[in-house]
């Protein structure tokens, strides 16, 4: 599978649009641009057994967060605090920032 680049990074606010938590926000944990999925937290929360381990001497039931794909995801503008698409606007020193369709405010502010 080839990597795909994703609307959102880590520490992005996103909401959840289709599945069993649809209409939830959380905060992205991690992004998996080779798979096209996102680890969002409080999302998708699954029940793996583990088996007693130098690490995890109890074992028993843990509960985790899984990926989600990252269509099924659309982030949440800080500025508005809205459900948005996102464009790309490119600077004028050649690098590329995101920007919400709604509002017009920038994303990225560290650029």
């Amino acid at each position: 599978m080839s990597e795909a680049k994703l609307h959102v990074k880590k520490g992005d606010k996103v909401m959840v649009l289709s599945g069993k938590d649809k209409g939830k926000t959380g905060a992205v944990i991690q992004a998996i641009p080779k798979k096209g999925k996102a680890v969002v937290e409080g999302i998708n929360k699954v029940k793996r057994h583990t088996k007693p381990s130098q690490s995890n001497p109890q074992g028993g039931i843990i509960v985790k967060e899984a990926p989600v794909h990252a269509a099924k995801l659309m982030l949440v503008c800080p500025a508005c605090d809205k459900a948005t698409r996102v464009k790309s606007n490119v600077l004028a020193n050649g690098g590329k920032v995101r920007v919400c369709k709604k509002c017009g405010e920038t994303i990225d502010k560290d650029k």
